[in-house]
């Protein structure tokens, strides 16, 4: 995805085609169903909101599709490959990135450090190739180093393949640095930024994964109004760039905002799904999170 793309992206609601499909999947932890014949699309190109009250299976079910737990019966299929009971980072390898309800950075690294360490999931060198700059390879011209004598060296001998790697990350990751808008605290640790940034990093380095995917598990959690605005426009243009968008939130004005379909569950059901303003009308959600019976919310 490069920095152009990202830029000049226009407005691209889903396709019709399913990205990611969620067919009749349960989740058993001994004799507690978390996920109880889960079904639903994610389609290529959208936003697509799966919202419920909390204890709903929002998490479960996002823990399911990136390979953290494996269904009980049912399966997740991924551009066509089914996916469940695949290792994570393979699933990631798909395609598929995720964001935490918990921020997970590495605190004592840089920001353009975290990025680049989700650039390197699409990188080919092993640990020893990197340790003893193994696999050289004949850089192309835009790849050559300024200096004379090791531009000459570099055309003569070639440059190591996990050299090109590592300068492509850092590129990448700047990049994405840039499109999350905190490119100017580039080289601080992340346990410096500020809250709001550090959710910023971990979108950042979950889209130098390159993926078709991009799952955020709240990301406006303990934003205020400005934050969540600012977020809004970001997510728009995240998927604007590209890719399909799969959001977990509490907030709902930042749902109702910003998705173009809803999926809510309720004790690990799904109860509705639909257009935002179709869904934000049903009984069984608004007595899902107002805790009323059915009978009493279509009164």
């Amino acid at each position: 995805m490069s920095e152009q793309t990202m830029e000049t992206g226009t407005h691209k609601a889903g396709s019709g085609d399913a990205l990611l499909v969620v067919d009749n999947v349960t989740l058993r932890f001994g004799g507690v169903v978390a996920l109880n014949e889960v079904k639903f699309e994610i389609k290529k190109g959208e936003i697509l909101g799966l919202i419920g009250p909390n204890g709903a299976g929002k998490t479960t079910c996002f823990n399911v599709m990136t390979g953290v737990y494996t269904p009980t019966s049912g399966e997740i299929r991924f551009d066509g490959t089914k996916v469940s009971g695949i290792k994570p980072h393979k699933i990631n390898a798909l395609g598929i990135a995720r964001t935490f309800q918990n921020i997970r950075l590495f605190p004592e690294m840089t920001a353009m450090e975290n990025v680049m360490v989700g650039a390197d999931a699409r990188h080919k060198t092993s640990v020893l190739g990197a340790l003893f700059r193994l696999y050289r390879v004949r850089p192309k011209e835009h790849e050559l180093p300024d200096n004379g004598f090791a531009r000459t060296m570099a055309k003569t001998f070639g440059i190591s393949r996990h050299t090109l790697e590592e300068r492509a990350g850092r590129k990448k990751a700047m990049e994405m640095l840039r499109f999350v808008g905190i490119a100017d605290r580039a080289h601080e640790l992340a346990r410096n930024l500020p809250y709001g940034y550090q959710r910023r990093l971990e979108i950042a380095r979950a889209l130098a994964t390159e993926p078709k995917l991009l799952c955020l598990d709240e990301p406006a959690a303990g934003f205020n109004p400005a934050e969540k605005a600012d977020l809004m426009n970001l997510i728009r243009r995240i998927r604007d760039s590209g890719l399909t968008v799969l959001l977990i939130e509490h907030d709902m004005k930042l749902v109702m905002g910003v998705t173009d379909r809803l999926v809510v569950l309720e004790f690990g059901q799904k109860i509705a799904e639909g257009l935002p303003e179709e869904v934000a009308r049903n009984p069984k959600v608004i007595a899902a999170y107002l805790g009323e019976p059915d009978d009493a919310a279509q009164a």
